[in-house]
């Protein structure tokens, strides 16, 4: 006798619109397709096995049944990877609203253990155009996130989530919620706000593109800056500590934009073709002093920068074909800062990717003993750190990369005139000012991305010049 009381609870809340969209903004999915009524949630309740669909849509063959009984939104339930994606493909606008109200653990699953960046690639490709543009405008933030689907599509994909879920918050807020659900909502409009900031056109006139995008908790963004389909130079740039989304991602994209620039500079006087593109990546969460001392973080760091440099080289390989011929594919660097160091290292020593540059500042260390360690091109790994940066000394994490014995190349962060353009530059002190223009940082890490890193200055070289100077 219980249960129609609870019923009625529960399908008012359901049916409210505000948490509709609550439901919807989870799942990057548009909250005009979520109809959620008395009626529905009553017979789902009724029957929760059993889903009524009406008889003149035409429904996705699926196969036998592998466990028996059960409807086919339940069969595409029990599915994963790009086998779910074939059926969320398959799917009408309708039915897929269902299935995300019926089965949110099948899509969040989905996004938490997405399928290899080349499967997704080759899916993608073999989908009809029609087909792949209904499933992310119904469900942006699923498709956006997903490593190898085309950046211009997770862009718009992206973009569009971002604007989708700025205005489900307003709509909570319009509605009335108590004071600690405003606080929380209040913090994630200045961390979608931060977003939004930064995909505005910088300097360098190049368009951003919006690769990933994570709205729940402090949130998580990774912003390019240049064209990553076509561009020849691709470096990314991996945050330490403090480096979160609303406070940093503004400045981090600057920071890539500098880089860009700087990089760009130094092909044109190279007399070297190419165009560049940069990564700012806040892909994971990075630490604060509660949780700096361990690698959990770092692990969750090197899982998904792996997953984004198969991106890289899966939408690379699958556009190569699509022109006729192959794609050698860009040269890649990863820039990596403090605790970003040691995901990277990670990566690059236990998962299955490689790049053609590494370049560590102000590294804690890693489990990692020499370059031999990781998959660098002609181990190709650069190191460097200021005087009184106190990180590199902590030795927290394992062996440190300014190490001689370690193998990698030390290039300076001292103040210098630059040998080539007669510029003077900046010194670099603390802990986090590596990215800062006119510093000697910034002018030998452009150098080192470009794979001119011959013509990068160590401390040696300062020191003749200083003696110069002196006489």
């Amino acid at each position: 006798m219980g249960q129609p009381d609870v019923l009625v609870d529960v399908t008012t809340i359901l049916s409210t619109p505000v948490v509709a969209a609550v439901v919807a903004g989870v799942f990057g999915m548009s909250s005009v397709l979520l109809p959620v009524t008395a009626a529905t949630a009553s017979e789902a309740l009724a029957q929760p096995s059993v889903v009524t669909v009406a008889s003149d849509v035409p429904q996705p063959f699926i196969g036998p049944d592998p466990v028996g009984g059960g409807s086919s939104l339940d069969r595409i339930a029990r599915l994963d990877g790009v086998a779910l994606l074939d059926q969320l493909v398959d799917l009408t606008p309708g039915e897929r609203s269902e299935f995300i109200a019926l089965y949110p653990e099948a899509i969040g699953e989905l996004a938490a253990t997405p399928p290899a960046a080349t499967d997704v690639a080759m899916w993608w490709k073999r989908t009809p155009a029609s087909a792949r543009d209904s499933l992310w405008i119904d469900l942006p933030g699923v498709v956006g996130n997903l490593e190898g689907v085309p950046y211009a599509v997770r862009d718009s994909a992206n973009r569009s989530f971002l604007d989708q879920t700025v205005s489900d918050i307003h709509a909570q807020l319009d509605a009335g919620v108590g004071r600690a659900m405003e606080d929380e909502l209040q913090a994630r409009l200045r961390m979608l706000s931060a977003v939004e900031t930064s995909l505005l056109t910088g300097a360098s006139g190049e368009r951003r593109t919006l690769v990933s995008l994570d709205v729940t908790a402090q949130g998580r963004a990774v912003i390019a800056v240049g064209n990553l389909t076509s561009a020849d130079y691709v470096t990314f740039f991996i945050p330490g500590m403090y480096v979160g989304v609303a406070e940093q991602l503004v400045d981090w994209t600057g920071n890539a934009e500098t880089s860009l620039i700087e990089q760009q500079q130094w092909l044109d006087r190279l007399d070297l073709e190419g165009d560049v593109a940069t990564i700012a990546w806040i892909g994971y969460q990075t630490p604060s002093v509660v949780n700096i001392a361990g690698l959990d973080l770092a692990y969750q760091g090197r899982d998904v920068l792996t997953g984004s440099v198969q991106g890289l080289d899966a939408v690379r390989s699958v556009t190569g074909s699509a022109q006729g011929a192959a794609d050698p594919g860009p040269y890649v660097s990863i820039v990596a800062h403090s605790y970003g160091s040691t995901a990277a290292m990670l990566a690059l020593q236990e998962n299955d990717i490689s790049v053609d540059a590494l370049i560590l500042v102000g590294s804690p260390g890693s489990p990692a003993t020499s370059v031999d360690d990781l998959k660098v091109t002609d181990h190709n790994v650069w190191v460097a750190a200021a005087d009184t940066d106190p990180v590199p000394r902590s030795g927290v994490f394992g062996s440190q990369p300014l190490d001689a014995d370690f193998g990698a190349t030390r290039f300076s962060v001292r103040a210098m005139g630059d040998p080539i353009t007669g510029e003077r530059l900046d010194d670099i002190t603390g802990h986090v000012y590596y990215f800062w223009p006119g510093t000697t940082a910034v002018r030998n890490t452009a150098l080192i991305a470009i794979g001119q890193g011959e013509y990068a200055t160590t401390d040696a070289s300062n020191l003749s010049e200083a003696k110069a100077l002196a006489r």
